[in-house]
């Protein structure tokens, strides 16, 4: 049977009721962020009941609304730090790289796993943060941290904020190994820097090997037998650069890792009768979800990381362009009892092209925009002082041209709240208007008012929430956290073929597709053939009448039907297949008719 038009005949009568269907309940649609878009103001204080602590650092419980819009009885938030990252790699084990400034270290970090991660640059201190990856030699899983160079002596003080904090995070990578790999540079011989960093290893009693780096021909190898002096058992040759010496590294490095875990407390207790069918129907993907935090230099990309995992997972200062590595941090939320995990990725930021002055930050830009394109759901930060300006529109338009789910973040709002009360008040007292004629004043609207504002600012990416928050005073995180689990079911929804066409019928009904050149646009079938981002094929007469006015109003009706928030829709016309036409022999053969197609002679 052919199919029909949605607008004419699919779906049987013409306006018959979804509850009229024997056996159809329509489903219930999840309360949009968007028409709630005023976040709570309260705070989570230990003495209520609302922060307990637990074996990830804090677990917070939030009371908010599940995906039905219905009030939760509880959220608890299980908010990762540096035992959350220590248990999440304690099953496969870890293996920290670190030593001097500039003796290959990152070189060494992307030959170890494979890729380019890490920047490498002949600049001393380019390496700040922690960057981990997860490495693999012959089947055994570990996971490998690159760290800053340390710079200092024992007994010394560093004037820069930034050294300070490098060197933090390399202490910090010493004490969570178990095995350290040592790197020095045969190149340059045995220096004091080397001695005090084998001193700090001997303190921290791990397992070290030293890796003598830059050893690129065997005529360089007379050298490695002088750093024995450090007091290690083994000294290796390696080249990073040509990768000599890595296989011999990694064996070596696998042999001293502990034994692997079989299974963590959590999955070795006994489970429930009958339970295993709601764990089933409720499990995390085994895939983390990731979450790219990006952004303009200095909007507190950095300081929602740390606020989110109540540590100082990354370096934060008031210099931009502090970060400069795209950084993935592990972080786990238990939300009634069900254990999701997240990447939450760290990444530069993002100025314009032509201010951009040197190989480092063109490097580090290029990794923000790799991390938009592998990531699953972009946090985008503004700044709530400086406002919108024309380099975060560019950003959005990165955002919605890779079509990835969006949640907006407008930073530092307990600066600006002081302001944005203080005008209100000018402005009432005065007796004018909350917002000018001549066009919008944030410094004058309410919450609900500019978080409308900002999304008409950015119209292209107007699907996205916008959320209102403080790093520094950790307000409204835990609205933060509920915006990210909502988008990403979202992300993942389905939507039931016979519920899509229905509603796109409706939508036709409701306003015609213009016609073009005397022909009309004629829809016959829809289906979802993708669910991040939501991806619908459409089979239409001709896919060269489509417009793009029309496919935004018919995103927008699936929007308003199915929530579909912070996603970007992706509609594909394509032409309805034609039927075999029937063999020739088959063909019934018609005589022509007199005056038209053939010439009667008299």
């Amino acid at each position: 049977m052919p199919r029909r038009r949605i607008g004419s005949a699919i779906g049987g009568a013409r306006k018959r009721c979804r509850s009229e269907s024997p056996g159809h309940r329509a489903p219930r649609r999840s309360k949009p962020l968007g028409a709630r878009l005023v976040p709570r103001t309260q705070r989570c204080h230990p003495g209520d009941g609302s922060v307990a602590p637990g074996p990830f650092g804090v677990e917070v419980t939030v009371f908010g609304r599940d995906q039905t819009g219905h009030q939760a009885p509880g959220t608890r938030f299980a908010l990762a730090s540096r035992a959350a990252f220590r248990h999440a790699a304690s099953v496969s084990g870890i293996v920290a790289i670190v030593g001097r400034p500039n003796v290959g270290k990152s070189a060494l970090f992307n030959r170890l796993v494979g890729r380019r991660i890490a920047i490498v640059h002949d600049q001393p201190g380019v390496t700040r943060d922690r960057i981990s990856a997860e490495a693999e030699w012959r089947g055994r899983s570990f996971t490998l941290l690159d760290t800053g160079g340390i710079g200092l002596l024992r007994g010394e003080k560093a004037d820069d904020v930034i050294l300070s904090a490098a060197l933090e995070q390399a202490r910090v990578a010493i004490e969570s190994a178990d095995v350290v790999i040592l790197v020095v540079n045969v190149q340059e011989g045995m220096v004091p820097l080397d001695r005090e960093v084998a001193q700090r290893l001997r303190q921290a009693g791990r397992p070290v090997l030293v890796a003598v780096n830059k050893v690129d021909h065997p005529g360089l190898e007379a050298g490695v037998a002088e750093f024995a002096e450090l007091g290690f058992e083994r000294v290796l040759p390696v080249s990073a650069i040509h990768g000599r010496g890595a296989d011999s590294l990694l064996a070596a490095a696998v042999a001293l890792l502990p034994p692997a875990a079989v299974a963590s407390a959590d999955a070795s207790a006994p489970a429930a009768p009958g339970a295993g069918e709601a764990d089933e129907a409720t499990a995390p993907p085994a895939e983390p979800l990731k979450l790219a935090v990006v952004g303009r230099p200095n909007v507190g990309k950095s300081s929602i990381i740390n606020a989110l995992t109540r540590s100082e997972r990354v370096i934060v200062s008031p210099i931009p362009g502090t970060t400069r590595d795209s950084v993935d941090v592990p972080f786990e939320v238990e939300t009634d009892g069900v254990r999701e995990r997240y990447v939450l990725i760290d990444t530069a930021g993002m100025r314009k092209a032509r201010r951009v002055s040197d190989s480092i930050e063109f490097f580090s830009v290029k990794r923000a925009e790799d991390s938009i394109e592998r990531c699953d759901l972009v946090v985008f930060v503004l700044d709530a002082e400086s406002g919108i300006r024309e380099q975060d529109k560019k950003i959005a338009d990165k955002i919605v041209a890779v079509r990835k789910a969006c949640i907006v973040v407008v930073n530092k709002w307990d600066l600006y709240a002081a302001q944005v009360r203080a005008a209100r008040a000018a402005a009432l007292k005065a007796g004018a208007p909350p917002g000018r004629r001549d066009g919008p004043d944030p410094a004058r609207m309410t919450l609900a008012e500019f978080a409308k504002w900002v999304q008409a600012q950015l119209f292209f990416l107007d699907y996205a929430p916008v959320i209102f928050t403080s790093a520094a005073e950790g307000t409204n995180l835990d609205r933060l956290l509920e915006a990210v689990r909502y988008v990403a079911a979202q992300w993942r929804q389905r939507i039931p073929t016979g519920v899509l066409n229905r509603t796109l019928r409706d939508a036709i009904e409701r306003r015609q597709p213009v016609s073009a050149g005397g022909r009309r646009l004629k829809f016959f079938y829809a289906t979802q053939t993708r669910q991040a981002p939501p991806t619908f094929l459409l089979f239409v007469n001709d896919p060269a009448l489509w417009s793009d006015a029309y496919a935004k109003y018919l995103a927008d009706q699936l929007r308003r039907a199915f929530g579909l928030e912070g996603c970007p829709i992706v509609l594909h016309p394509r032409s309805r297949p034609q039927d075999a036409a029937p063999p020739a022999a088959n063909r019934r053969q018609r005589p022509p008719r007199h005056g038209r197609g053939v010439r009667h002679r008299r």
